[in-house]
């Protein structure tokens, strides 16, 4: 974890144990640093687990071994490696994995595929081994863990460590949803990114878990962005360890279906929002809305567009009511637009709309508004029905200097 907080922060809160997670972290020193680096959960029997992982094609193993483990819907343990990201490793990184998974299913008594195993840290460099197998045997035996120590564990570069909770009642009871993430550079989603992981002590049948957890990652970690790169090893997992007790949800009939599933939309719609408010030399968090569009899927691809251009995000950084930076994002998205059609604002001042400059344009308010924490930038393509959201963050020198000196 770095020393030096995001401005953007926001305090790690209060969020009450999930029954049937136990939580260990410890040193396996991956890095010359004097922190934990290993976290560990076991889980109860009979827990179920669903995940969404990096689309990219150069995918750690650790990727590689939850996506076949997903299938059989079943876990008992979640091992988390910080510092070393073990991706593009070839078949030392793949051995690691395995000697992992092997460990921590003997010690606990369940199958190898019922541990899951991420990673996050410097690619190219195989996971020792011989630290891993030291760290887990630390961690089997250490004091439980509460969520912020677990939280502050799997970060790197992150700079505050990230936590949210909530509730909801399902089958006439309370259910509890905790979740931790990590994230502050390489964000840049094609259906996940960074390290989350999501627990409930809901009982949720694994395809349900599964449906409700892709259709909450649409509208949360899919429309965020930091810089534009997907990583190897981005992993969001979710484990349901049914210690409520309640009627198994089972599809959206289940009594509580809708309020679960309400519930872990909202989860990882913060867990995404505490990412971008962490992004690498981060200063401003901006929300990006992009309304008529010929589809959601078209609005979405400008709305990215507008979040990853360099030139918009320096623009925010530097408090520059650019909006012409804005028009070029639309134009290049390879999207339907046209630009007699096109309206532009920022925060409540409309500054574009009909390919021009409104009339009587002042760029004070806007100069107001860029001065803030918090921008927003709205888009009207002017040609149907579709509309998206996405997040982001300025970029800034801070950037530069985190990455220039990532490995050191």
């Amino acid at each position: 974890m770095s020393t030096s907080i995001s401005p953007l922060a926001t305090p790690f809160p209060d969020i009450p144990p999930v029954a049937g997670v136990r939580l260990r972290v410890a040193r396996a020193r991956y890095k010359e640093w004097d922190r934990t680096d290993l976290t560990f959960a076991e889980f109860a029997p009979g827990t179920t687990v669903a995940g969404v992982l990096t689309q990219s094609k150069c995918p750690s193993p650790e990727v590689e071994w939850c996506r076949k483990a997903l299938v059989l819907g079943d876990a008992r343990a979640l091992v988390v490696n910080a510092g070393n990201s073990n991706a593009f490793t070839g078949n030392r990184g793949r051995e690691a994995v395995e000697a992992i998974a092997a460990q921590t299913a003997q010690a606990i008594g369940c199958r190898p595929s019922d541990v899951f195993v991420a990673s996050t840290g410097v690619i190219g460099v195989p996971l020792p081994i011989d630290k891993a197998q030291a760290g887990l045997a630390a961690a089997f035996v250490a004091p439980e863990a509460d969520w912020r120590q677990a939280a502050e564990t799997i970060g790197t570069t992150d700079t505050y460590p990230k936590g949210v909770s909530a509730t909801a009642v399902v089958d006439g009871r309370t259910i509890t949803i905790a979740a931790i993430i990590k994230g502050s550079g390489m964000i840049a989603p094609d259906m996940a990114t960074m390290l989350g992981f999501i627990f409930t002590d809901a009982v949720v049948e694994a395809p349900f878990l599964q449906s409700a957890l892709s259709a909450a990652n649409t509208r949360s970690f899919s429309c965020i962005t930091v810089d534009g790169d997907t990583s190897t090893s981005d992993t969001v997992l979710a484990f349901a360890t049914g210690a409520a007790g309640n009627a198994p949800l089972a599809d959206d009939d289940s009594d509580g279906a809708d309020a679960f599933r309400a519930a872990l939309a909202d989860v990882c719609r913060r867990l995404a929002l505490l990412v971008v408010r962490d992004g690498e030399g981060a200063t401003k968090l901006i929300e990006v809305t992009v309304e008529g569009a010929e589809s959601d899927r078209s609005a979405h691809r400008v709305a990215m567009s507008i979040a990853n251009s360099p030139l918009v995000k320096t623009a925010i950084a530097g408090e520059d009511a650019n909006w012409g930076r804005v028009v070029m994002a639309v134009g290049k998205a390879g999207e339907p637009a046209e630009r007699d059609r096109l309206a532009i604002r920022f925060g409540a001042t409309q500054v574009a709309e009909g390919g021009l400059a409104v009339t009587g344009y002042d760029e004070a308010p806007v100069t107001a508004h860029l001065k803030g924490q918090e921008v927003e930038i709205g888009v009207d393509l002017g040609l149907g029905e579709g509309r998206a959201t996405v997040w982001t963050c300025d970029l800034t020198h801070g950037y530069i200097s985190i990455n220039a000196d990532y490995r050191s």
